[in-house]
């Protein structure tokens, strides 16, 4: 809390920015050239491209923070900084420490993901009510990031390896997790890799919310395997936090 008093302002603007450069990029610019073509609406299920965009950019956001806050900060609690050391010399349990860690991953996924509901509350294409669900929704895929990393994180000993996270897990699941075009698009040996991922139920549900087009069983779900990922990753936490600490 000490150190989110002197960030969160920092972090809260970026918020705003980003999402905005990204609407503007990508929702306007290449959405008019998109737009322009009659198949492209067809597949869009005859909306826009900008509201088609701009409620998957909740949950990339999450997942791109998420997985950042889950690698070099990890990492640098257990080798760099001893913070996870310093804890663990008191009378805490690991259990607590974990949940202490989500506490503080969900705080710095909520900042992000908040900037960007207030953008998409000035586009028009995108106000509604469902931005709420959808916000909730989206902390929840940076959630399932965050626990799954983090667990991985606490492995290791060098970070060489987080270059690794980016370039072959985020990246991919940014640009093919169904963020910027339907999944429908991709070769049918990648739909299922999609469809077990965490971004793209995360997508699915803040779109879906946003639009007001998702039923209440693909919501539950969509939920429980959100729920899934960020239960297994909290286990592995446990028991990974556990070995690095008391080895």
């Amino acid at each position: 809390m000490t150190l989110l008093k002197r960030i969160w302002k920092t972090n809260l603007t970026l918020g705003f920015v980003q999402p905005i450069l990204f609407l503007l990029g990508m929702g306007l610019g290449v959405g008019s050239l998109v737009d322009a073509r009659t198949a492209s609406s067809d597949a869009l299920g005859g909306m826009g491209y900008l509201a088609f965009l701009a409620p998957a950019l909740l949950a990339t956001t999450a997942m791109l923070v998420g997985a950042f806050e889950s690698t070099y900060p990890v990492l640098a609690g257990f080798k760099w900084e001893g913070t996870f050391d310093s804890m663990a010399a008191t009378s805490l349990t690991t259990r607590q420490i974990v949940a202490g860690q989500l506490l503080w991953w969900a705080t710095r996924v909520s900042l992000a993901v908040v900037g960007v509901t207030v953008v998409l509350v000035v586009v028009p294409d995108t106000r509604s009510w469902g931005l709420v669900p959808a916000t909730l929704s989206a902390v929840l895929c940076g959630l399932s990031f965050s626990t799954t990393v983090g667990a991985y994180a606490a492995t290791r000993e060098y970070d060489q390896s987080f270059n690794y996270v980016q370039r072959f897990v985020v990246t991919p699941l940014f640009l093919f997790g169904g963020a910027f075009y339907p999944i429908e698009a991709l070769p049918g040996i990648l739909k299922p890799i999609a469809w077990v991922t965490p971004l793209w139920h995360g997508v699915e549900l803040t779109r879906g919310f946003v639009l007001e087009t998702i039923g209440f069983f693909a919501v539950l779900g969509h939920l429980a395997v959100l729920f899934a990922y960020i239960t297994l990753g909290l286990y592995l936490c446990d028991r990974y936090f556990t070995r690095r600490l008391y080895r």
